[in-house]
């Protein structure tokens, strides 16, 4: 990662100063004057590529089964190579409708609609994480009074952290000290209509998180986030400071799946430094730009115009639609556990090929190896993404476990007077 205001390039980035051809980079931003959208201008510039700020709130939408339009300031969009998004939470659904347009248009953007939306639904997001296996706090949702000290006591009892979801900034993030006070504040924000997530506090992270900044397949930069003294929320918002640090490299594996999993090319992924390693709290669409690069002095907005460059003429592609055109043939992802049936039939990736199954990545360990090769062995605890007979597949896939049944948890007790 190059400092700002170096001649030098991110490492295994293409260097897009010699492109055959500027490219025309819309940023989506109703605040042309903030750092974040002043430094990515700044960067396509740097690139010999034209920026254009697009004001989110000013698009018409024009929907044509054969040609999707979009106007800006009443006039028609055309020649633009990517859009980067910097959609603000108060206009999420708009900004959503033209970016799906542009999405509509082929038009590349390295957060997509569908990824926006799902990480700007919290409840959504930690289930989409938690279902991949990503450690996060213990966290629960819940909407009747009478589920509420249940599911205190799921998440460790108190103190616990009590979340908006439709909060920003550490706005909306309150810590309970103790159980009667939990109960009171989650009672208050229900009857005002707020939905909240109950989540376990992490005593050893108090006061501190970790921000990794993801563009693409890696982490090119991050910095602990110190809140002030007396304060447990860690945001720069909120008086906090920031300082660059080396991330561990669990760390940064946690950040660049979180992204990956949320289908994020460009994200800001907040950790809490837990006694058995990273906790994931939030994966951000829209990072801000002006705490990284003050704390660590990299040039990061250069990083994702460079990113955006080198991905323009390769759109996403949505595998298991493309994939699964022929009958009985898909896409699957298979754990091979101990025991697994699998290691019945085959022992090499090789001995899966003959079986009609292509793989596509194999994860072992902690290694990602795309396209293995024939003579790759296969191991338990392995992980592969395959293509093929689904006939063939279903014989490998281990029968679903009954979940096991959790001891009931009593109700805490507490001598707060009844509410109608």
């Amino acid at each position: 990662m190059s400092e700002r205001g170096s001649d030098s390039h991110t490492e295994g980035v293409i260097d897009q100063h010699h492109s055959d051809a500027p490219l025309n980079i819309g940023v989506l931003s109703r605040a042309p004057e903030a750092y974040s959208t002043k430094r990515i201008v700044e960067a396509i510039r740097d690139r010999g590529h034209q920026p254009r700020v697009l004001d989110t709130l000013r698009f018409a939408i024009d929907l044509s089964e054969r040609n999707p339009e979009l106007f800006h300031r009443g006039k028609r969009i055309e020649e633009i190579d990517a859009v980067i998004p910097r959609i603000g939470t108060s206009i999420t659904f708009y900004g959503l409708a033209v970016l799906r347009q542009f999405e509509q248009m082929d038009v590349y953007t390295p957060n997509t609609s569908n990824a926006v939306a799902s990480s700007r639904d919290k409840l959504r997001a930690n289930q989409v994480l938690a279902r991949h296996g990503i450690a996060m706090p213990r966290t629960t949702f819940v909407q009747n009074r009478n589920d509420i000290l249940p599911a205190i006591e799921r998440v460790g009892g108190a103190p616990i952290v009590i979340k908006l979801l439709e909060g920003t900034q550490g706005i909306g993030v309150i810590l309970a000290p103790d159980v009667k006070v939990a109960e009171a504040v989650i009672e208050t924000l229900h009857s005002t209509r707020h939905n909240v997530l109950v989540q376990e506090f992490i005593a050893e992270s108090k006061g501190r998180d970790i921000r990794a900044f993801v563009v693409g397949d890696r982490v090119v930069g991050a910095m602990r986030r110190v809140a002030k003294p007396g304060e447990f929320r860690s945001n720069v918002h909120r008086g906090g400071h920031a300082e660059s640090i080396d991330l561990p490299d669990a760390f940064a594996e946690t950040a660049v799946r979180s992204a990956q999993i949320m289908g994020l090319e460009v994200a800001g992924v907040d950790m809490l430094e837990g006694a058995d390693g990273p906790m994931v709290m939030e994966v951000n669409s829209s990072p801000g730009l002006e705490g990284i690069e003050g704390a660590t002095g990299l040039d990061i907005a250069g990083a994702i115009v460079d990113h955006v460059a080198s991905r323009i003429v390769f759109p996403d592609v949505d595998v298991r639609q493309r994939l699964s055109v022929s009958a009985n043939y898909g896409v699957a992802e298979l754990t091979l556990n101990d025991g697994a049936a699998i290691f019945d039939r085959a022992d090499t990736v090789g001995d899966l090929r003959e079986l009609d199954i292509t793989v596509l990545t194999l994860h072992h360990d902690r290694t990602v190896i795309p396209h293995p090769r024939d003579g790759r062995p296969l191991h338990p605890g392995d992980r592969v993404v395959c293509f093929g007979n689904l006939e063939v597949l279903r014989t490998l896939v281990p029968k679903r476990k009954r979940r096991e049944r959790l001891p009931e948890i009593k109700p805490l007790e507490t001598d707060l007077e009844p509410t109608s």
